[in-house]
């Protein structure tokens, strides 16, 4: 009976790599249980924060304060996770929180990726001392942890968003730059990159169209995995009063507002404890599925 499911799932996984790469590789992700939770949790986080606007209003429940209803508790009418010491409502507070910290996550990842991504093919396609060059910048740059770098950023250019988009962008290029070029050498060499060359190839076109896609996974991976850094940095710079400031809700900022109520009042740290610990969990979750359905070494 063993023998037989075994063998229906081979001759599945056969044909589903007859439709092409992406089929093969969201079959393998489908059968990652835990992959598909992180992909649902996330989904519905992202549908939540995305939607906000139909339901809560910013002014009135996010920003505006009503101190006769401040410390009200969980499940209460009308504030279904409480308020805060300024009796400001904690869910749309953490749903606002949310648009800005998913949305951030991405963005740093995204623009990171950009920049670290062509140093890194431009070091590792060329060698020699463009390489050279290239990582001993990014050398540098690894040598300063990530935060005390955004840290150090953000104090010279002022605390707001766009400096803090700014800063965790450098912090992330280099470990990006790395990867890129990691990938690239470990392709370089193949007899059909040399047979674009041999064709007359350009070699942005050879980077883009040759190289990248077949060195796409270990960089999708790092990328969500980073995502999932990137809002826990958010948080602690926020945290420390150098991320977002108050009254914009940031899971971070609420975490810094209720620290001082968290004996008397512990939902008001939990609640946006448990939202950062969410997100986080679900990009790991999908960091490690990608990793398995993207590596045909790794059998589910």
């Amino acid at each position: 009976m063993k023998k037989d499911v075994q063998a229906e799932r081979a001759v599945n996984e056969l044909e589903v790599k007859k439709r092409g790469q992406l089929s093969y590789i969201w079959f393998r992700f489908r059968k990652n249980k835990l992959a598909m939770l992180g992909l649902i949790l996330l989904a519905v986080m992202a549908l939540i924060c995305i939607t906000a606007p139909l339901y809560l209003s910013y002014e009135d429940d996010v920003v505006t304060q009503h101190v006769m209803e401040k410390f009200t508790k969980p499940f209460s009418a009308g504030h279904i996770l409480g308020t805060d010491h300024y009796g400001r409502d904690m869910f749309a507070r953490i749903v606002y929180g949310g648009r800005i910290s998913l949305t951030m996550g991405f963005a740093i990842v995204a623009l990171s990726l950009l920049i670290g991504g062509t140093i890194g093919a431009i070091a590792g396609y060329y060698g020699g001392v463009v390489d050279n060059i290239l990582m001993r910048i990014m050398d540098v740059l690894l040598a300063l942890p990530q935060i005390l770098m955004a840290m150090a950023i953000v104090a010279v250019l002022g605390t707001d968003i766009k400096n803090l988009l700014i800063a965790m962008t450098i912090a992330n290029i280099p470990k990006f730059a790395r990867i890129v070029r990691s990938a690239i050498l470990q392709i370089q060499g193949q007899e059909y990159i040399e047979a674009a060359k041999a064709c007359g190839t350009k070699d942005p076109r050879i980077i883009l169209r040759h190289i990248l896609p077949n060195a796409i996974g270990p960089i999708v991976v790092q990328a969500t995995l980073q995502i999932a850094q990137s809002i826990i940095s958010l948080a602690a710079l926020s945290f420390i009063g150098l991320g977002v400031q108050s009254p914009q809700p940031e899971w971070g900022t609420m975490l810094s507002e209720g620290k001082q109520d968290m004996m008397l009042y512990p939902f008001v740290v939990i609640e946006p404890g448990l939202a950062i610990m969410l997100a986080v969990l679900s990009f790991n979750l999908m960091g490690d599925g990608l990793r398995d359905a993207l590596d045909p070494k790794l059998k589910n």
